[in-house]
């Protein structure tokens, strides 16, 4: 049995409980981290805003009494801070008054108070810069300035970060133990479902039924179903097969009484066939006689009678043999062998122009290659087609009759076998009812026309198809006919 791969489906269980979980916690992480980022930022400001307001409130009697010794003493108190990087203390007038740390004078000089305002924070990046105006009884008599670097916040997002990882490995860790449960809840009994429908499309066994136990109720109500659907595949299954095997004895029951009545009904157009013929013979001997022993003075009206006797005979004798040649056709076993075609129809058309010499007929008859065929069959099939040409020609004073084989690239050849032809230029038939040509019995002219039976072509397709070939035709009414047939 060959098992579906387990991995996928668990895999994929696994990868998006992984995915979901690790994308809510990074949104999260990512979330509380930016406000808690901010927010500290924003009190480390507010801190500093505080440290600048005392620092104000301590230098208002420096100020006042112009004691920048004491000026110096309480910004030096800054150095507790550990985010302030300098501070300075300017007058009214913009004139330094004290100083903490390296000078800040380009940094005061960019940012300074507006009128209006009393504190304000310039902020950028982890670097702040605060100025408070220092006011007594509505009079400015200063503004201290911090400069800052927030140092603290890298530390923070340090902490936080490896905080937010520990959270994140434990998370991973909690989603793939939901994960292996998962399998075995979900994953596990529909690739086991799986499995069952691979080894039934496999083995086409549909007695094999899906064992599974599961807490899911929409597992156990696709179990059943698909338990259900194979109950009924197999009771289809099993009513077809019996179906078929009755229809097959049937049709080989069928078969071997048709073989059977086509066997007698051949044996028995050859038998009658064969059993006119004396009969027949005896008339024509009959007609003879009397033809050469009546005194046809006395009664007028008995050469004409036998004349019509003789026709008779000679059309019973042409359906006759055209009937045997249709039961050979069929009965006759197939003899193959060496033959050249071209031969065979030098030796009926001269038959055919020893008949009648006095029709002006062309012949052109075509070399050929040797086939491997029956030769008493073939030359049945060459005899109808020439001999129709010969009859369907008769009302023109001048005619022509060809034999050959196609050699232009889209005729040459007819799924790869060789096509040979007979054509004329006599009165050919409608296209219309080509159909009727190779049926026995179904004629396209009158008797009165063309004599003849109706069985020649039909003779003639019946051996093609007995030796693997085919025949078919073209034709327009007075312009002549096309016969094409392949031997294999």
């Amino acid at each position: 049995m060959i098992r579906l791969n387990n991995s996928s489906l668990s895999a994929r269980l696994t990868r998006m409980n992984l995915l979901v979980s690790g994308t809510v916690l990074l949104i999260a992480s990512l979330a509380f981290f930016s406000y808690d980022l901010f927010s500290f930022r924003q009190t480390l400001i507010h801190n500093l805003d505080a440290e600048a307001q005392i620092v104000g409130e301590n230098t208002i009697s420096a100020l006042t009494f112009d004691d920048q010794q004491s000026a110096s003493t309480t910004l030096s108190g800054l150095e507790r801070s550990h985010d302030v990087l300098a501070a300075r203390l300017v007058t009214s007038d913009n004139r330094e008054f004290a100083t903490y740390g390296p000078s800040i004078d380009d940094q005061t000089q960019s940012h300074r108070l507006l009128a209006s305002e009393t504190d304000h924070v310039w902020a950028s990046g982890t670097h702040v810069l605060i100025a408070h105006r220092i006011v007594l009884q509505g009079k400015t008599l200063g503004v201290v300035y911090i400069s800052a670097r927030l140092t603290e916040i890298g530390q923070r997002a340090r902490e936080y970060l490896l905080i937010a990882a520990l959270i994140m490995i434990l998370c991973m860790a909690a989603a793939l133990a939901i994960s292996s449960i998962s399998r075995r809840l979900i994953a596990k009994p529909i690739i086991t479902l799986a499995d069952t429908a691979l080894l039934v499309s496999q083995d086409q066994d549909y007695t094999v039924r899906a064992n599974i136990e599961s807490n899911s109720t929409e597992i156990t109500v696709l179990v059943d179903a698909f338990n259900t659907m194979l109950t009924q595949i197999q009771a289809r299954d099993t009513t077809i097969s019996e179906a078929r095997a009755h229809l097959e004895a049937r049709v080989a029951e069928r078969t071997s009484e048709l073989q059977a009545a086509n066997r007698e009904l051949e044996a028995f157009s050859y038998t009658v066939a064969h059993d006119l013929r004396g009969p027949l013979d005896a008339i024509t001997s009959l007609v003879y006689l009397l033809t050469q022993t009546c005194d046809t003075a006395e009664n007028a009206a008995v050469p004409p009678m036998l004349d019509q006797l003789k026709a008779s005979t000679i059309n019973m004798g042409s359906l006759i043999d055209d009937l045997l040649n249709f039961a050979r056709a069929t009965t006759t076993p197939v003899n193959t062998g060496p033959l050249n075609l071209s031969t065979i129809a030098r030796d009926i058309t001269a038959e055919l122009a020893f008949s009648n010499p006095h029709r002006q007929v062309t012949f052109s008859i075509a070399n050929t290659a040797d086939v491997i065929a029956d030769p008493g069959l073939v030359r049945i099939v060459l005899d109808n087609l020439l001999r129709n040409s010969w009859k369907y020609t008769s009302h023109h004073p001048h005619a022509c009759i060809e034999f050959g084989v196609h050699y232009t690239a889209t005729r040459a050849r007819r799924d790869g076998r060789t096509v040979y032809f007979i054509r004329d230029d006599g009165a050919g038939f409608d296209p219309a009812q080509q159909q009727k040509l190779f049926q026995p019995f179904q004629r396209l002219h009158g008797r009165s026309e063309f004599p003849g039976t109706g069985i020649g072509l039909a003779t003639v397709q019946r051996i093609l198809s007995r030796q693997g070939g085919s025949i078919w035709a073209e034709g327009a009414v007075e312009k002549g006919a096309t016969f094409y047939f392949t031997l294999d």
